[in-house]
């Protein structure tokens, strides 16, 4: 038997994380990693004390039918990388890791070209977190630096999405 490496071995844990998420499109698992430390962990969800899709047994994005990306304001749930970010202090974050991983409530599977979204990209830029790693298959993953988005901004040419 060989042992799973260190990125998939966390990545596993997002995945097992954001079972507990109660969106009804696409549920996400982040868990922050700092010197091989599970910092936090965060599941996408409505904010505490606050119905959830998964009690109304509805999404007001997907009965208005607005694409993946966008309109975010509109969505009841905290994304699991800002509900993780809540979770830990900032000088904790500092020079951390963020595992993401995503899956489609729809089909059950993983979703395809994961990233986190604009508002959440900049919540990860300012807590300070050096890298992200965002699962694409039980096996296969991206290492992003958070570096690339502050000198790539997106948001300078207008695209929102991911």
């Amino acid at each position: 038997m060989s042992r799973r490496d260190k990125q998939n071995y966390y990545l596993d844990i997002a995945e097992a994380v954001l079972q507990r998420g109660t969106c009804l499109r696409r549920n996400y698992g982040s868990v922050i990693v700092k010197n091989d430390e599970i910092i936090a962990t965060g599941y996408s969800g409505a904010p505490r004390r606050r119905k959830n899709c998964l009690d109304l047994g509805y999404c007001i994005r997907e009965q208005m039918n607005i694409p993946r990306g966008q309109m975010y304001e509109l969505c009841r749930s905290v994304h699991s990388e800002a509900n993780a970010i809540i979770s830990a202090a900032r000088n904790e974050l500092l020079g951390s890791t963020l595992y993401l991983a995503g899956k489609d409530m729809k089909t059950g599977e993983l979703v395809q070209n994961a990233n986190s979204c604009a508002m959440c990209k900049k919540i990860i830029i300012n807590a300070g977190i050096e890298q992200v790693v965002i699962r694409d298959t039980k096996e296969s993953y991206r290492c992003i630096q958070v570096q690339e988005w502050i000198d790539h901004d997106e948001t300078l040419v207008g695209e929102m999405g991911y």
